[in-house]
């Protein structure tokens, strides 16, 4: 399906502030970017840059005052995710050099500290996709989705206690049991069509087999914890370890966010309404 992702983010700066941001996103696998726009008010001098996990990264100092970024994107993205149940365990000696750091404990991943929750919870699920699906579907059941709950700080471990986080806070988990099975997982964020609330998005991806009859040969696999089916139509715009690489903004000073607003729209509905409503009213 054929997206368009709008993002209009509105901040005061009271002294000039370098900041980075990373707010496009990039052609790869299950995604083509056709179009897009990148507009500062006021315009300012600006430096890209690609980050050691492939993102896109522009870096700029913000001028004192009011200051509004507004990006959009035409997409070509994915209607379906793939899932594959059954998906075999890689071992660690199979992973490619730049998987390997996807199974180290991180800032907000403790993976080394939460081994025993894993194990509970993927009972006897094979290892591998199974056990990541256990994961996800134990993450979406046992924790409620509740805006206020966590801030900048929440990390896994505190989600796995109070139960209650936003859709960082879900991935943050999932990606810290898997880790802890010695599964791969790294965190996206990005855009999902028909997201309710509209906002900027979380979710996490596991590097599990990609046929079953070659344990050796991995892919990355696309969960969300916070929906209770496989969904598609979505629009990656970083990856990282956890929320310390994949923040859309990254100030160095005093900066006010004042305003933000997401828009998700499916054009080739709209074409095909546009379409419909022609053909209805020519005589």
């Amino acid at each position: 399906m054929r997206l368009a992702a709008e993002c209009e983010i509105l901040f005061e700066a009271s002294e000039p502030t370098p900041v980075i941001f990373m707010l496009r996103p990039r052609s790869g696998e299950g995604q083509w970017v056709v179009a897009e726009t990148y507009l500062l008010e006021p315009s300012v001098s600006v430096t890209e840059y690609t980050d050691t996990f492939g993102n896109l990264c522009q870096r700029l100092v913000v001028p004192v005052g009011a200051f509004r970024l507004h990006t959009t994107a035409c997409v070509e993205a994915a209607a379906e995710i793939d899932v594959y149940p059954g998906a075999p365990f890689v071992p660690i000696q199979h992973l490619p050099e730049e998987v390997l750091r996807f199974l180290l404990p991180s800032r907000y991943c403790q993976s080394d500290q939460i081994g025993n929750l894993a194990l509970e919870i993927v009972g006897d699920a094979e290892p591998g996709y199974d056990q990541v699906e256990a994961i996800r579907h134990w993450i979406q059941t046992h924790v409620d989705y509740q805006y206020g709950t966590s801030d900048a700080s929440t990390s896994a471990l505190d989600t796995a206690q109070s139960h209650v986080g936003v859709c960082r806070d879900f991935a943050h988990l999932g990606i810290a049991l898997c880790r802890s099975l010695n599964i791969p997982a790294r965190m996206v964020v990005g855009y999902l069509y028909q997201l309710d609330p509209m906002d900027l998005h979380a979710w996490f991806e596991a590097y599990v087999g990609d046929r079953a009859e070659s344990p050796t040969v991995g892919r990355w696999y696309t969960f969300d914890a916070t929906q209770k089916e496989p969904r598609g139509n979505r629009i990656a715009i970083a990856y990282g370890c956890d929320a310390t690489d994949v923040a859309l903004s990254t100030q160095f000073g005093a900066m006010q966010l004042l305003e933000m607003k997401v828009a998700v729209e499916a054009l080739e509905e709209e074409i095909n309404i546009k379409v419909r409503d022609s053909l209805l009213s020519d005589p």
